[in-house]
């Protein structure tokens, strides 16, 4: 029996993954769906080596190659991604597998015949060497300044000027500390990747915050937190009980 690893913070998307795999092929068997980084390293160094990894791009605690820079992993591996421009070229270059979200049967059994190539002895040696390739290319600098289209105009804004990134119904909107504010059409999970984690803070699926702009931390109902910034938001930012004492030691350490 192959054994799979499942690395998802979506616990309904993991267990769905979980089932269409196992129903698809009877020689494989989900050990572990894992929710985080952390989790990932610990279960990758204390356990053998699963025969296929999947693996969510975007988890709660960061990008999952963070895990593939921490452990030497031998095993092929499935990116599972909503679609971003920027690392789907970066896939196809290096030819690594991926599925888009929502993951669905057709895409899954793609995915696993392309397993079977990859697995083969002879090719094992050259996958390596793409998924080595394909960290290496993921890992673009911190951007220090953003293009922002609007109308016939391209304006640049430099990332030490933005308060903070609200996103609502699909549209993402970047707050400057000038009380200026302007859409883009990069997603909330895109943003957190293009900023530098030191003084951007990714809080909940609605607000990426800067630390300049924190203005105090006050404790919210069921040990949540809520920040309070510089400049009025559209709602307000709530830090889960999870992620409270990862979000202090960020306030107190950078």
């Amino acid at each position: 029996m192959k054994q799979v690893l499942i690395i998802e913070d979506e616990i309904k998307t993991g267990k769905e993954l979980k089932n269409l795999v196992e129903s698809l092929r009877e020689d494989m068997e989900v050990t572990s769906i894992l929710s985080s980084i952390k989790s990932a390293v610990k279960w990758l160094k204390e356990n053998p080596m699963p025969a296929l990894i999947f693996s969510d791009i975007q988890l709660a605690d960061g990008l999952c190659f963070e895990i593939f820079r921490q452990v030497q992993v031998e095993a092929p591996i499935i990116f599972c991604t909503a679609y971003d421009e920027y690392a789907i070229q970066a896939f196809d270059a290096n030819g690594i597998d991926y599925l888009l979200k929502p993951i669905d049967e057709e895409k899954l059994l793609r995915g696993l015949n392309k397993y079977n190539k990859v697995n083969n002895q002879e090719e094992s040696s050259d996958y390596q060497k793409q998924l080595s390739n394909l960290l290496i290319q993921m890992e673009k600098p911190y951007k220090n300044s953003l293009l922002i289209y609007f109308q016939e105009k391209i304006i640049p804004i430099k990332t030490t000027d933005i308060d903070f990134i609200h996103s609502e119904n699909g549209i993402v909107t970047i707050y400057m500390n000038n009380k200026q504010k302007h859409n883009t059409n990069h997603t909330l999970e895109t943003m957190e990747t293009m900023l530098n984690p030191d003084q951007f803070y990714k809080a909940n699926r609605q607000f990426i915050i800067h630390r300049q702009a924190i203005l105090n931390i006050e404790h919210y109902f069921t040990r949540r937190l809520v920040v309070k910034l510089t400049q009025a938001t559209p709602e307000p930012v709530i830090i889960s009980k999870v992620k409270a004492s990862e979000f202090l030691k960020w306030v107190e350490n950078n």
